[in-house]
């Protein structure tokens, strides 16, 4: 046999010598995978970590661009996937926030305006389920205060994701209705509350839950009198556009009392009670506010002189958020600051009231007090 054809008979036999060996490995490394318990092959393959809740506002135009990226991060962090939870007109988030963590969310982020971050805190307060947020608003202003990034879903994930934990105070205000009025039951207002509940024994009817500010008086109106449709095109400018209606609205009549302190009465355009002092247009309204320190700043704002006065008023704010006072005796615009734990405030007429933006309605009072740390908020690190 020439010695060509020996070599390829070789060959040909240590080639299926090699094939043979190739499928044996085959067939035990097959069995050996089969032979796994299939609970021991997930729990090495699925994503572990915080499960996490999105309670999404659907009226808001990136809804669906929040829901992808929400996915998206999660799945780049090896975390479960997110469960989303969707507000309606008669439920703006509240009970999806409740539903969430009963189902075991172990955070529940807010992705909304500030009205569903309002409801979510509702249903997180007192508890120690900590409430993420992903701006999608126009005011956006407990994001603006906790400096969450406003304008990336996918950095303000990374903040839920990475951020830390921070127990913050919570406000609350509960309005007296002026009658005949046609404003909605304060009940209905608020659906975080059963009709007639409140959180606060000494007296009847809803307390409305706010992070940032409530207010009386000229604030409130400008809010009520904000069209929808010029708030989606412009942003938080619509709001100045409809308070360029009331510069020369009346002064209110108002009987304040601060905590046990002796009521004093005095002429206002609008009073605010607040948690925390940042709005948008880079304006600090409350320069001393702290959103942990278990106290409610407060400001009584004035202004005479028309066009005038409500100038020196802007620059008065403006020139407080630099740190800057104005120490003039005889001001035509003017902002007064005090500190309480507890507010009351009685106007006569009744005036437009307002909780982080949303409108409560037309009242004669306003009384507000501090849940100290009672809710726990996902802030950058």
């Amino acid at each position: 046999m020439p010695w060509e054809l020996t070599v390829g008979i070789a060959a040909l036999v240590v080639g299926v010598v090699a094939l043979v060996v190739a499928l044996v490995a085959v067939r035990r490394n097959r069995r050996r995978t089969a032979a796994t318990p299939a609970a021991g092959r997930r729990a090495a393959t699925s994503p572990t970590g915080p499960r996490i809740a999105v309670v999404v506002n659907p009226s808001k135009e990136n809804t669906d661009r929040i829901v992808d990226v929400a996915r998206r991060v999660c799945t780049e962090a090896a975390l479960p996937e997110p469960r989303f939870y969707e507000t309606t007109v008669d439920d703006p988030g509240t009970g999806q926030a409740r539903a969430a963590v009963s189902e075991g969310a172990d955070i529940v982020v807010a992705a909304g305006g500030d009205g569903t971050v309002r409801a979510v805190a509702e249903a997180l307060a007192g508890t120690d389920t900590p409430m993420g947020i992903i701006p999608a608003g126009t005011g956006n202003l407990l994001a603006r205060n906790l400096d969450i990034p406003l304008a990336d879903v996918g950095e303000a994930m990374a903040v839920v994701i990475g951020g830390r934990d921070r127990r913050i105070d919570v406000g609350r205000a509960r309005i007296t209705p002026v009658p005949g009025d046609g404003t909605p039951d304060d009940a209905a207002a608020d659906p975080a509350l059963p009709r007639g509940a409140s959180r606060d024994d000494d007296a009847p009817g809803p307390a409305h839950l706010f992070l940032v500010i409530a207010g009386l008086g000229f604030d409130a109106a400008m809010v009520a009198d904000t069209d929808d449709q010029l708030k989606a095109r412009m942003g938080w400018v619509a709001y100045f556009l409809a308070g360029a209606r009331h510069l020369h609205g009346r002064r209110m009549k108002a009987q304040i009392a601060l905590d046990d302190e002796t009521p004093v009465t005095a002429r206002l355009r609008t009073f605010l009670v607040g948690n925390c002092g940042r709005l948008p247009g880079g304006i600090t309204l409350l320069p001393d506010a702290v959103m942990d320190d278990g106290i409610l700043d407060v400001a009584a704002i004035d202004t005479r002189g028309g066009l005038a006065g409500w100038a020196q008023l802007f620059g008065e704010v403006v020139a407080q958020g630099m740190g800057v006072q104005n120490e003039a005796k005889i001001k035509i615009g003017r902002i007064d600051h005090v500190r309480a734990v507890r507010v009351r405030i009685d106007v006569d007429g009744g005036e437009q009231a307002q909780v982080d933006g949303d409108v409560l309605g037309k009242a004669s009072s306003l009384e507000s007090w501090v849940e100290p740390g009672a809710l726990v908020v996902r802030a950058p690190a």
